[in-house]
């Protein structure tokens, strides 16, 4: 199926770039959320046509990824999380977990933009988690997760007693 794009798409090309992508990919994806056309004779003209006005829309995007990642650049993060002896956690720090670290401090950031390649967080420390805000913007954040041990050993008899 030979497609136009009418804005840049990761991978694939850029915009008024002529590809030929697998039938449903170009059904299910990149026709239903605008991001290209069929390439007919008809849509090649009128795709010229609108050339310059969808160049300025992905400036304009691409302006407001930049202004959003200098806004972002050098954020850190505190998770606190329940942990076991090791440092591992009950659980995983996960996407959902970030974005609402985030909006706590302030900073806006969308579930889908958080990248994270090895799964979710699920030992403490320091972790460098990848925010993807536009193709061409991705900003660098440090995720601090903390360890909130639900048992103190006390110091006179050595048992665990509950810190409630």
């Amino acid at each position: 199926m030979d497609v136009i794009l009418l804005e840049k798409v990761e991978n694939l090309g850029n915009i008024g770039d002529q590809v030929n992508v697998k039938a449903g990919y170009g059904r299910n994806f990149l026709l239903p959320k605008g991001k290209a056309t069929l390439a007919t004779p008809e849509n090649i003209e009128i795709f010229e046509k609108r050339r310059a006005e969808l160049e300025a829309k992905q400036g304009e995007e691409l302006a407001a990824a930049n202004a959003r990642a200098a806004s972002l650049e050098g954020l850190v993060l505190q998770i606190s999380a329940n942990v076991g002896e090791e440092g591992k956690l009950f659980g995983s720090v996960g996407t959902v977990d970030i974005v609402e670290a985030a909006a706590a401090v302030g900073k806006e950031i969308e579930r889908a933009e958080v990248r994270l390649p090895e799964g979710p967080l699920r030992v403490t420390g320091e972790h460098a988690v990848e925010i993807h805000l536009h193709s061409d913007v991705n900003v660098t954040i440090q995720v601090v997760v903390t360890g909130d041990a639900t048992a103190v050993v006390d110091d006179e008899s050595g048992e665990a007693s509950d810190s409630d």
